[in-house]
């Protein structure tokens, strides 16, 4: 499969993660092992092996600096590989959203903003969820884990 390819496909993969989550996950108490146990898994089964078919030792210099990373990124599989990073990622921290607004007695709509945030830029839905969490539950110290 061609990069282009599996950019599609990962996204595509990733995105029925997301409908899980946002709007199948408050009618099914077990959406959290399908999610792990297949959707995230198999995508960090691509991102391995999209890493390691394009591994080689000189790599590890590229880590260094800003100028290696660029260098780096100009292979196509390895772009794709970032990109299957931040669709596990995103998909691993919305479940923690999501488990452990169960766990404070948030309701399900009060996080549908976090989500999509978290889908979108990441960090910025998981500070949105501590706020959320903060003014729902009164608590931004607790049991994060």
């Amino acid at each position: 499969m061609n990069p282009s390819s599996m950019f599609i496909f990962t996204s595509l993969f990733a995105g029925i993660g997301w409908i899980i989550v946002l709007f199948v996950s408050p009618f099914w108490a077990g959406f959290d092992k399908l999610l792990m146990g297949i959707i995230i898994a198999l995508l960090a089964v691509v991102y391995t092996w999209l890493n390691f078919s394009n591994f080689s030792p000189e790599i590890l210099k590229d880590f260094q600096s800003l100028g290696g990373m660029v260098k780096l990124y100009q292979n196509p599989e390895l772009v794709v590989a970032s990109w299957v990073h931040f669709l596990v990622f995103d998909l691993f921290g919305a479940v923690w959203i999501k488990k452990n607004s169960l766990r404070h007695g948030i309701p399900h709509g009060w996080i549908i903003p976090s989500l999509i945030f978290t889908c979108m830029f990441g960090p910025l839905g998981y500070l949105l969820y501590l706020l959320t969490r903060w003014i729902k539950a009164k608590n931004y110290f607790s049991e994060n884990f």
